[in-house]
């Protein structure tokens, strides 16, 4: 078996600190909080505004706890304290500027125009937010490893199975070797055949779908790099990883783990696309298009 490699920015001993704007943060983190710590966050995240005017007995107030649970909340979202909460949440409440009808959640009663402007309104957010808060450093050092892989897997269930299978599209067309799997007893029989220098990449919204974790464990195994694609920086899926890109999409009524939060996964997948297009020039664009043309016959006559 070989030595797993040593190229990590986190560990399974680690607790990786959350990036991006505060209320991003503050959904990050979520799932790894203490009970009275999520009360906190709920009051934080229901109103903003209204948060950032309150003293620190009033919010602890609100939600039914301490003032000692409100720190070490402020400490949990990488906020010295809480008069520093207070002040970044004053600040971006003043920038966000979200009207309730447009970013709220998706009701039984709304019209078909309501709908379509809430998902569009929601996809977009997914977007910007996650690119506000995607770790450079850490996308290039993905990017580099990718480039330098004899082998590429990428992992991803339900939902997460069709941007895993983009990623494998797309690498595919600039002659990177990936495989895509969707299948746990295909998954880990391809994980145990990696090696130093592969590629794992294990993609899940929650982080905590058994599958993926598994796969990525099995590969690391074997000494293979491995990457979570997650919207959450302290779950399982990112504690096991070496890399991590994060994304910042929010749930909503209807459309759990199926739409933002793939919208949001296809941006990062995307930047990661691009990034190792860029280092593999100009066989990359000659690759594209050689794909291109060999599809070219499939296409309507008198089509561009």
């Amino acid at each position: 078996m070989h030595s797993r490699r040593t190229v990590a920015v986190m560990s399974s001993t680690t607790s990786p600190e959350p990036t991006g704007p505060l209320l991003v943060r503050v959904r990050a983190v979520m799932p790894a909080l203490a009970p009275a710590e999520q009360r906190v966050a709920n009051a934080v995240l229901a109103d903003p505004g209204g948060v950032a005017a309150m003293t620190i007995s009033e919010l602890a107030e609100v939600a039914s706890t301490s003032e000692t649970t409100v720190i070490r909340f402020c400490k949990q979202i990488g906020v010295p304290g809480y008069p520093q909460l207070r002040l970044q949440l004053a600040a971006q409440s003043a920038t966000e500027n979200i009207r309730p009808e447009v970013g709220g959640d998706i009701e039984p009663g709304d019209s078909l125009d309501d709908v379509v402007r809430k998902v569009a309104f929601a996809d977009e957010r997914a977007v910007r937010e996650t690119a506000q808060q995607v770790d450079i450093d850490a996308l290039a050092k993905v990017v580099t490893a990718v480039v330098n892989a004899p082998r590429v897997d990428i992992y991803g269930f339900g939902a997460s199975a069709f941007v895993a299978l983009d990623l494998q599209q797309k690498l595919h067309r600039i002659r990177r070797v990936a495989f895509a799997w969707s299948d746990v007893h295909m998954a880990l029989p391809s994980a145990a055949l990696l090696g130093d220098g592969d590629v794992a990449i294990g993609i899940s919204h929650t982080g905590v779908t058994v599958e993926v974790v598994e796969a990525l464990e099995e590969a690391a195994k074997h000494g293979a790099t491995t990457v979570a694609v997650t919207n959450f920086p302290r779950s399982p899926l990112a504690r096991t990883a070496d890399l991590m890109l994060t994304t910042a999409a929010r749930e909503t009524t209807y459309r759990s783990g199926a739409m933002s939060s793939r919208i949001a996964q296809l941006t990062v997948i995307d930047c990661l696309f691009i990034g190792v297009a860029q280092q593999v020039l100009p066989d990359a664009r000659k690759a594209l298009e050689e794909t291109a043309t060999s599809v070219r016959g499939h296409r309507l006559k008198g089509s561009e």
